[in-house]
C-alpha cells in the first residue's frame, strides 16, 4: 500500500468528492494500514455490542454502541463515551456493519470537536451478494482483515 500520508490524502479527496462532513473515508484496507502504522489512531466500532458478540468483533477496538439492540435506538451518551475513551487529537477511524452508522457518528464527532474523523467505507459486514449473505463481497471481512469470533 502507501504511506499513512497517501493513504489519509486519499481518503480525504473521498470525502470531498463525497461531500463528506469529517475529514475522510477509508477503504477497510487502507483502515487497517492506518491502524498499523500510525500508533495514535484508534478504530471505534459502533455496532451493537449484539453484533460484536454474534457476528464478530475487531481486536483492540473501543466498542461504543451508536444505537442498542433491540430497537435501535441510539445511544444518547454516545459522544460522553467517546470522549471518555477516546482523546480528542487522535485519528479515528469508526466501523459498523455497512458503514451507515459509522458515517453518522464520525459526522457527530467530527461536529464534537474531534478534527481526524474517517468512517471505514463498507464496514465490518459490507454488502449482501446476490444470496442475501453478507461478509463475502465487501467489507472488513471480506477483504481478510483481523477479526475474531465474539
Amino acid at each position: 500500500m502507501g504511506t499513512i500520508s497517501s493513504i489519509l490524502q486519499t481518503a480525504q479527496q473521498r470525502a470531498k468528492e463525497l461531500n463528506l462532513p469529517y475529514e475522510g473515508a477509508l477503504t477497510p484496507k487502507e483502515a487497517y494500514e492506518i491502524l498499523q502504522s500510525a500508533p495514535g489512531a484508534r478504530l471505534v466500532d459502533v455496532r451493537t455490542r449484539a453484533e460484536c458478540d454474534w457476528v464478530g468483533r475487531v481486536p483492540g477496538a473501543v466498542e461504543i454502541e451508536w444505537a442498542g439492540y433491540p430497537g435501535m435506538q441510539r445511544t444518547p451518551n454516545f459522544m460522553a463515551q467517546l470522549e471518555q475513551s477516546v482523546d480528542k487529537e487522535s485519528l479515528v477511524l469508526f466501523l459498523c456493519r455497512t458503514g451507515q452508522r459509522s458515517h453518522t457518528a464520525a459526522a457527530l464527532a467530527t461536529e464534537s470537536g474531534y478534527a481526524d474523523c474517517y468512517n471505514i467505507l463498507e464496514g465490518f459486514e459490507g454488502d449482501k451478494n446476490a444470496a442475501g449473505q453478507r461478509r463475502s463481497t465487501s467489507g472488513w471481512c471480506a477483504a481478510g482483515l483481523p477479526w475474531q469470533q465474539g
